[in-house]
């Protein structure tokens, strides 16, 4: 006769343990993977919010200016800060896999950028020479400079476009070049005259604070395309930040959308960036 043998309580405490732990490794993979377009499409985070702030509506009649009217008021209207930090809700799908989960984010002008996942599961630390990155849940770890991200995805990439995409500014330098523009739905579209041979670009800006509404790349070869969207704006302490982010990655056969939602974001505070890759780890060659 057969007896059903029921679970003792040690056994299902290692029941529970082991799924929970699975339960993390997914999360984090998730997690990871957000990151992993963040880096590869210069793209995952974003950040605004703060004190006293009101909602940015963009209203009236478009004035006639020239392209270079247009980008002298954008690097005009740069926004002006020493630190920045806060909470990022961020919403990941790919087709396949839908999560969220919550980044916080430090950063000092033309310095440093950090990321932390919750409980520091995973960080990462960028200054303009180096990129560190490293995950506790499988114990492994990523350092070198963007050069070697930029030849792994066949894009530049620097620490300046990383932050230029954070505080809403164009990814490109837009006074080295000379474009064409004309009004599209109360923005100005900027069509550079010459291409780079590497990808097709196109900026948005909206035409009365004169930051960025959306950016496209597109990699006409490789089949990919890039657009960063600034659906929303608010004015904190004077100035124009975004409200909220929506980045989608597409290929062949494949979208990856991410949406941000900042919160509790403060400036000019004092920051410290944490950051010590744990011995042991294991290194992620690219």
């Amino acid at each position: 006769m057969l007896t059903k043998k029921w679970a003792t309580p040690k056994r299902k405490n290692s029941i529970v343990k082991k799924y929970n732990k699975r339960s993390r490794e997914l999360k984090v993979k998730h997690l990871k993977n957000g990151i992993h377009i963040f880096i590869t499409s210069m793209v995952l985070l974003f950040l605004v919010g703060c004190k006293s702030t009101k909602a940015l509506v963009s209203s009236g009649e478009v004035a006639n200016l020239t392209a270079k009217n247009i980008i002298k008021k954008h690097y005009r209207n740069a926004l002006n800060f020493k630190t920045i930090r806060g909470k990022l809700k961020v919403d990941f799908n790919d087709g396949k896999v839908q999560d969220n989960f919550t980044l916080s984010l430090r950063m000092e002008k033309d310095k440093a950028i950090w990321i932390s996942a919750k409980i520091s599961y995973v960080k990462i630390y960028m200054t303009p020479t180096k990129v560190s990155f490293y995950s506790k849940i499988d114990n492994t770890y990523f350092e070198g400079d963007f050069k070697l991200i930029s030849k792994f995805i066949g894009t530049e990439l620097d620490f300046y476009k990383i932050q230029n995409l954070l505080i809403g500014d164009a990814l490109f330098n837009l006074k080295k070049e000379k474009f064409d523009s004309e009004v599209v739905d109360k923005t100005y579209a900027l069509i550079p005259k010459r291409e780079l041979d590497i990808f097709k670009r196109l900026f948005f800006l909206d035409a009365f604070h004169f930051k960025v509404k959306k950016q496209q790349l597109a990699q006409t070869a490789e089949q990919r395309v890039l657009t960063i969207e600034y659906p929303a704006y608010q004015e904190i302490t004077g100035q124009a930040f975004p409200k909220n982010i929506e980045l989608t990655a597409e290929e062949t056969n494949k979208t990856t959308k991410i949406q941000v939602e900042y919160r509790k974001v403060t400036f000019n505070e004092k920051v410290r960036f944490p950051f010590k890759i744990p011995s042991g780890y294991r290194e992620i060659k690219i």
